[in-house]
């Protein structure tokens, strides 16, 4: 059984780093258009405070839970950005301070959980490791969208190590929101980590391959980045497939990026 410690600590230090470079960005920094059409950085941030209260009321407050879903159903392609908007109208302060206090509950709710639990989410119930794993996912990828709209370069680091581990869980999951039968066999994925150290997955000798750097691996299961603006390779018709619908995250198909033509 995993201990959720790690990935909540983690979860935390992610989640401070994105508020350090929210909390001193002035009302213009706060309405800049990110890279995901339509979404500013208040939009960002406001979608963070949605989806921490959703995860809250997953593990607190399954009925409560179950009427968010249905919600979901009825407007698959509305309810994520009904959510953002919803948040992105306070001001900056009251939406900062939304948040803040939305993760503080989470965590504490994910650290109090008992152990073997596991909670209704969009996509198969998370245990308390899990459903961290999946907020840093999302936390990290949210992020890079302001930073980008801000100018920020921002060093990977260690934490992304979850969000591979996500990357590469998630793949079957990916296929199936694409109608598509996954391979029945396992891929090896070996990532370059931040510090160069070799993350790997999957057998040795899996005949489908996918090697890189970790950053870009990350960069594309959340899509963040375009295939073609990043160093992954893939070997066997399988892995090439899988790496132009990888998704980490819940919810139907995402569109993506367009290429910047800038490949690493």
């Amino acid at each position: 059984m995993a201990d959720p410690t790690r990935v909540i600590d983690d979860l935390c230090a992610e989640s401070d780093e994105l508020d350090r470079l929210v909390a001193g960005a002035g009302t213009e920094q706060w309405g800049r258009e990110t890279p995901a059409a339509g979404w500013t950085v208040a939009h960002q941030i406001g979608h963070l405070a949605w989806t921490d209260r959703s995860a809250l009321l997953a593990v607190t407050d399954a009925d409560g839970f179950r009427a968010l879903v249905e919600r979901a159903l009825a407007a698959p392609h509305r309810f994520v950005d009904e959510g953002a908007e919803e948040y992105a109208r306070a001001a900056p302060a009251e939406l900062l301070a939304r948040w803040r206090e939305g993760r503080a509950a989470l965590e504490k709710a994910l650290r109090e959980a008992p152990a073997g639990a596991r909670f209704p989410w969009y996509g198969p119930p998370m245990s308390a490791a899990s459903m961290a794993t999946a907020r840093l996912m999302e936390t990290w990828a949210h992020g890079q969208d302001v930073a980008d709209a801000m100018g920020v370069m921002r060093p990977p680091s260690e934490r992304l190590r979850h969000v591979a581990w996500l990357g590469v869980r998630t793949r079957d999951f990916a296929y199936g929101v694409h109608g598509l039968t996954p391979p029945a066999d396992p891929f090896r994925v070996e990532l370059v980590g931040p510090g160069g150290e070799v993350w790997a997955y999957g057998p040795e000798d899996a005949a489908q391959r996918v090697t890189g750097p970790a950053l870009d691996f990350c960069l594309l299961v959340t899509q963040r980045a375009h295939r073609g603006d990043l160093a992954l390779t893939a070997d066997g018709p399988d892995a090439d497939r899988w790496l132009d619908i990888a998704q980490a995250f819940a919810g139907p198909p995402g569109g993506g990026r367009p290429s910047t033509g800038d490949a690493r």
